[in-house]
C-alpha cells in the first residue's frame, strides 16, 4: 500500500477506431480481458496502491461506461468528466481539472492494461524533483509510440511520438502512466484538443523537467484486435495454465468438454456435449448450447452460441446470437448484438456490424455493414 493520497483521470472518450466493429456497440474500457472489462481491472490495481477516487473522462458512449460503474467501484469514488468533443490525450486533462485542482495526478490511457509500481513512480518522481514522470515499457517494435531517450539519472533527454524505427532513440516507448504537477497541467492548452506526448513532453524533456519509470511488468495495450486477442490469451495462459477457471454460478453440463486453458464467467452456462477450448474465454452471462464448439476464441458477455456450431479463432461481441449450426472460421469478428441466422457459414476474417443480421454465407473476407 502507497501511503500518499492521489488521484486519478483515466482516459476513456475516444471513439476507439482500430477496435471496431466491436467498438460501435461497446465503450474500449468495457472490452474484457479474461472475462472482466478491462477498466474493472485497472481500478482495482489502483486501489491496491491507495487510490480512493478515479476521474473518468467520457465521451463517447459514456452512459454505459456511468450504468456499469456508477458513482463507486471495488471502494473507489467514480466522477465523470463528460467532454462535449474527443479532446486527445491532453485536452481532458485540462479539461477535468475542476476535479483536482492543485493536486499531483495521475493520468492513464483506458487502453493499456498494466500493473505499475505506482510507489515506485512516485519516488523516482519527487527525487528527480520532475514535473512529470511517464511509465516506460521496453518493446520489440517501437514505432506506433513515444519513444524516449533515458538518461542515467531516468530523465527524458528526448521523446519522440511515433518515429520511424531508424529515428527511435531506443525501445523504450510511453505506457501510457504519467505523474503530473499542476506546473505541467499549466502547460496544456485549455478549450481545444491536445497531444500531450507532442505538445508538452517534449519541451518538458528539453527543460529536464521530465522523467521515465521503466516498468518491465504486466503490460498490454488493448488498442486494437489483434493487441486486444493477443492480451487476452497470453493472461489467460498465464491465470488459467494447465486448467479451466470457473466463474460464480456457472452452469457447466458433466457432458460438456473443456480444453485447458479456458475461462467461464459468473452465470455463463455450458450445456450437454459442448466443448471448450483450448485457449478459450466465455464471458458472463453467456450461453454455449448443445454440442457447440468454441475454440481459440473470446466470447463477451450475455453472447449466445447455437446448438451444433463450431466457432473457431474468433471474436464474439456483446449479446451477439449466433444460431445452431452456423460455422465460423478464424480471424472473424461478430459485433455487439449481431445476430447470424442457423446454419450460416462465414469464412475467416469476416467482421460483422452491430445489430446486422446475417442469414447467408459469406464466403470471403470483408466487412458485412
Amino acid at each position: 500500500m502507497w501511503c500518499c493520497e492521489l488521484k486519478a483521470l483515466i482516459l476513456a472518450g475516444g471513439y476507439a477506431t482500430r477496435l471496431r466493429p466491436l467498438s460501435y456497440a461497446l465503450p474500449k474500457l468495457l472490452f474484457p480481458v479474461c472475462g472482466r472489462p478491462v477498466l474493472e481491472r485497472t481500478i482495482e490495481h489502483l486501489s491496491s496502491f491507495g487510490v480512493d477516487e478515479a476521474i473518468l473522462a467520457v465521451n463517447y458512449l459514456a452512459d454505459q461506461l456511468r450504468e456499469h460503474f456508477g458513482e463507486e467501484y471495488h471502494g473507489v469514488k467514480i466522477r465523470y468528466s463528460l467532454e462535449p468533443t474527443p479532446l486527445g490525450t491532453g485536452g481532458p486533462i485540462a479539461f477535468a481539472r475542476r476535479y483536482y485542482e492543485s493536486e499531483r495526478l495521475l493520468a492513464m490511457n483506458g487502453d493499456i492494461l498494466a500493473e505499475i509500481d505506482l510507489g515506485a513512480m512516485s519516488r523516482l518522481h519527487e527525487s528527480n524533483e520532475a514535473l512529470a514522470t511517464v511509465a516506460l515499457h521496453e518493446v520489440d517494435d517501437p514505432t506506433p509510440f513515444g519513444v524516449v531517450r533515458l538518461d542515467e539519472r531516468s530523465k527524458i533527454r528526448e521523446f519522440v511520438e511515433k518515429p520511424k524505427l531508424a529515428d527511435a532513440p531506443s525501445r523504450l516507448v510511453n505506457a501510457g502512466a504519467y505523474l503530473l504537477e499542476p506546473g505541467a497541467v499549466d502547460r496544456i492548452p485549455k478549450g481545444r484538443k491536445v497531444i500531450i506526448e507532442r505538445e508538452v513532453f517534449p519541451a518538458l524533456a528539453g527543460e529536464g523537467r521530465l522523467s521515465g519509470y521503466v516498468h518491465s511488468g504486466t503490460w498490454f495495450d488493448i488498442g486494437n484486435i489483434s493487441d486486444f486477442r493477443n492480451a487476452n490469451f497470453t493472461l489467460l495462459e498465464s491465470e488459467a495454465s494447465g486448467k479451466a477457471i470457473v466463474g460464480k454460478d456457472a452452469q457447466i453440463s458433466k457432458s460438456a468438454k473443456l480444453d485447458f486453458p479456458a475461462i467461464v464467467g459468473d452465470h455463463a452456462t455450458v450445456e450437454d456435449g459442448a466443448i471448450l477450448g483450448p485457449l478459450t474465454i466465455v464471458g458472463r452471462r453467456a450461453r454455449v448450447r448443445r454440442n457447440a464448439r468454441v475454440a481459440r476464441s473470446i466470447l463477451f458477455d450475455d453472447s449466445e452460441i447455437g446448438s451444433e456450431s463450431s466457432v473457431e479463432g474468433a471474436v464474439i461481441g456483446n449479446s451477439a446470437t449466433i444460431g445452431g449450426g452456423v460455422v465460423i472460421h478464424r480471424g472473424s469478428v461478430i459485433a455487439g448484438h449481431a445476430y447470424i441466422h442457423d446454419k450460416v457459414r462465414l469464412a475467416h476474417d469476416v467482421y460483422v456490424h452491430p445489430y446486422k443480421e446475417v442469414d447467408e454465407d459469406i464466403a470471403s473476407p470483408g466487412h458485412v455493414v
